[in-house]
């Protein structure tokens, strides 16, 4: 059931209904993939616009579906590497050139870091990256004249790679120069540079399942971890064609973000309000826990994919299209989760873009939409009740501090601290405050997961 409310979204234009750009007769096999994938890196970096929404196989960039399946698996391949190891083939390009690139010469910069990544990061010819680049380069007016030196600087690249790369990696963060000055500032030089080397690896995958962990690690080939997620390092398959997927025997959801649903506890027939529920992967966890759940979110194209999800699954919630901000229920709700939309900085391992899309202002901007979120949540749960606030951000400014300044200026609630037999595995990540603050640098029995932060409060009256 979706029940609209105040501030009700609207779905967002979708490039659907568009005559997607052909191959140019004679065009060289790969070529559009390649452009493809410079035009989306521009995309990225230079109007700060969302890979997710770029590589959508429904609503992304024109040329993005225009290519067949393998084409855009390999631009995925390209852009994920290409961002995550920016500053290095930054870094080894400079070494080859006599002086900086032109001013505005975005076109021709792009060009080399698509082949840069090819020739560094990926299992791609060296030849065939280098011959695509310098014909992709010709074929542009933008970055014609420069032909000659995408060759020999990708040649050179290649040839000295063995020696060149190890050293560029040690010696380079990749991290735009805000976010490794931020990092370090709040986690010291040491942790902060664990945090961005994370940073460079493709992640694993976390699998919540509804049943019998040990038989779906066995089955999707993966291990249980101790709070009872699957983990699979690399996935054989994609995703919809693993077993269970059709079933709904489970979804995927990173370890960590399955940890603030169950700082409510016992929630069997208890009303719970999860808010900005969107994609659905804690509404499932409640769910399936015997919870009576409402997910609101104000995205009618994101609530139509919570629905989906949970038809999957198999599970049961009343969905509400509204804005948290000015919904107001008829009663509250005995118990609230409010996992608030956030600058997404602990998730860079698997969103490599989100490290040169977002900027401080937009950490400070989120910081001030969640403690307005927050505040209206509060509004929700009966006194007395729990109230999670969580998010994946690793920016204090999004999290403890918030959480402090709350909790100064409202005597009328209270921190009810985590304990650390509550979440086998993430005993670590409690910090002495009693909240939980997760890092992909993370050590203990429950390693490699992304950034989280969650705390549990409670209304006095």
């Amino acid at each position: 059931m979706v029940v609209k409310g105040p501030g009700s979204g609207t779905l967002r234009k979708t490039h659907r209904g568009r005559r997607p750009p052909t191959r140019p007769e004679g065009e060289k096999p790969g070529l559009a993939a390649r452009r493809t994938a410079a035009r989306l890196l521009g995309a990225v970096v230079d109007a700060h616009t969302p890979l997710d929404a770029l590589t959508d196989g429904e609503h992304g960039h024109p040329h993005f579906l225009a290519l067949a399946p393998r084409d855009r698996a390999l631009v995925r391949a390209i852009l994920a590497s290409a961002l995550r190891h920016r500053r290095t083939i930054e870094t080894l390009l400079q070494g080859y050139l006599e002086r900086p690139l032109p001013a505005g010469a975005h076109a021709l910069s792009h060009i080399l870091h698509v082949g840069a990544a090819q020739i560094l990061f990926l299992d791609v010819p060296d030849s065939a990256a280098v011959d695509l680049a310098v014909s992709h380069a010709a074929a542009d007016p933008r970055a014609a004249r420069f032909s000659r030196l995408v060759n020999a600087v990708l040649r050179r690249l290649a040839r000295d790679r063995q020696k060149t790369l190890p050293r560029a990696l040690a010696q380079t963060c990749d991290a735009p120069d805000w976010l490794a000055e931020r990092l370090t500032a709040v986690y010291g030089a040491v942790q902060a540079r664990a945090i961005m080397e994370a940073h460079r690896r493709e992640p694993p995958v976390d699998f919540t399942v509804k049943t019998d962990p040990s038989l779906w690690a066995e089955r999707l080939g993966g291990r249980v971890l101790a709070n009872g997620s699957v983990r699979v390092e690399r996935l054989p398959a994609p995703v919809p064609d693993l077993p269970g997927y059709a079933e709904g025997q489970w979804w995927v959801q990173d370890a960590a973000a399955s940890l603030p649903a169950r700082l409510l506890g016992d929630v069997t027939g208890r009303a719970v309000a999860d808010l900005c529920a969107a994609p659905g992967g804690k509404t499932a966890q409640l769910a399936l826990a015997g919870a009576q759940v409402t997910a609101l979110d104000q995205s009618a194209s994101r609530l139509a994919r919570l629905n989906a999800n949970l038809q999957r699954l198999g599970l049961a919630a009343t969905l509400v299209e509204s804005d948290l901000r000015r919904w107001r229920p008829e009663r509250p709700f005995d118990a609230v989760l409010l996992d608030a939309p956030c600058s997404s900085t602990g998730t860079i391992r698997r969103h490599p873009d989100v490290a040169w899309t977002k900027t401080p202002e937009d950490i400070a901007t989120m910081a001030q939409v969640q403690e307005q979120l927050l505040e209206s949540a509060l509004l929700l749960v009966r006194p007395g009740g729990p109230l999670v606030f969580s998010n994946c951000s690793l920016d204090p400014a999004e999290g403890e501090a918030l959480v402090e300044a709350l909790l100064a200026r409202r005597q009328d609630v209270t921190l009810d601290p985590i304990q650390p037999g509550e979440l086998p595995g993430a005993e670590d990540f409690i910090a002495p405050q009693g909240w939980l603050r997760t890092t992909p640098a993370g050590g203990g029995a429950l390693a490699d997961v992304d950034g989280f932060f969650a705390v549990r409060l409670r209304r006095l009256r």
